[in-house]
């Protein structure tokens, strides 16, 4: 989504493009078309150029909503326990690699349970001293 936008009433005169401060704003004469350019790095949201358009073309509230874009999309791992969410497929093939091992799908909760586990069957049981006799 372009967070500068313009509606039907723009007539390409320019004054927004001649009026940013921030030369976030350009345009392309390309044949028979015009077109205008929004750098959003180069934006300051500044509103400038809705205070100028004559046309009161520019919609300026898209620069302000802040909205969300979608840059990637990944697969999930969950806890094979419980289900809740870990990380992305990718994440674990990464720590496999560091670790040098497979790593289990495990939430810190059944990790803990699992080590627990683990380990109340590899330690010994402990037994009570027997009494020194006198």
């Amino acid at each position: 989504m372009s967070f500068f936008q313009v509606n039907n009433k723009c007539n390409g005169c320019l004054a927004c493009v001649q009026n940013c401060p921030a030369t976030a704003l350009s345009y392309r004469d390309k044949g028979e078309k015009r077109k205008l350019l929004h750098n959003m790095t180069r934006c300051a949201r500044c509103g400038n150029c809705w205070r100028v358009c004559p046309q009161d073309a520019v919609e300026f509230q898209h620069l302000l909503s802040g909205g969300w874009d979608d840059v990637a999309t990944m697969d999930l791992l969950r806890c094979v326990v419980c289900g809740e969410p870990l990380y992305t497929m990718d994440f674990s093939y990464t720590l496999s690699e560091k670790l040098d091992k497979d790593v289990e799908n495990l939430c810190p909760l059944h990790r803990k349970t699992r080590a627990m586990d683990t380990w109340k069957l590899v330690s010994p049981e402990k037994t009570k001293p027997e009494k020194a006799e006198k």
